[in-house]
């Protein structure tokens, strides 16, 4: 069986790692979907799809995931169902759907494509996580060592509270 594993990973978290994990245990391998692949340098989307797959890449690789056991594909945000769910059947060949979010289940259903709800692993969450980005608190342990470095490499960090002060001006003039 062939896994599928949607999510923005901003940043890719120790609950992502997990979640991979998980579906590995029930799968030969799993695709995991970058969604907002076009996104970056903003408060919500702070890193690039090159960077969030290097992340990703690099925190499997860590764990002694084999590469041929999985892929990392993006797919640009359409705001639409149909047409989100064909671009990912486009790039990807999978029988099931793993996933926590309704509005990602309700995509996959109008395709009658299995989606299962896989388990919380903690309480992790990468908006919480770039909220403590933007505050300067720890947040270095809520992700695998090797997103905490990546981070760090980039100016990760100092490039978010950048953003949201730029998104705290502009949303301010609307």
């Amino acid at each position: 069986m062939k896994g599928l594993f949607v999510g923005r990973f901003q940043p890719f978290h120790l609950g992502h790692l997990k979640a991979i994990k998980w579906i590995l245990e029930r799968c030969e391998n799993v695709t995991v979907v970058i969604g907002s692949s076009q996104g970056s340098f903003t408060k919500r989307n702070p890193f690039t799809f090159e960077e969030r797959k290097e992340m990703i890449k690099k925190s499997l690789e860590k764990e002694s995931v084999k590469e041929e056991i999985y892929e990392i594909i993006g797919i640009p945000d359409v705001f639409n169902c149909e047409r989100w769910v064909k671009s990912i059947l486009n790039k990807a060949k999978f029988d099931v759907v793993f996933t926590r979010s309704l509005w990602v289940k309700q995509c996959f259903d109008l395709f009658e494509i299995p989606v299962k709800e896989h388990p919380m692993f903690g309480r992790y969450s990468a908006r919480k996580i770039r909220r403590m980005m933007e505050e300067d608190k720890d947040w270095e342990e809520l992700v695998p060592r090797t997103v905490s470095k990546s981070v760090k490499e980039i100016r990760g960090v100092e490039r978010l509270q950048e953003a949201a002060k730029t998104d705290k001006i502009s949303s301010a003039n609307t």
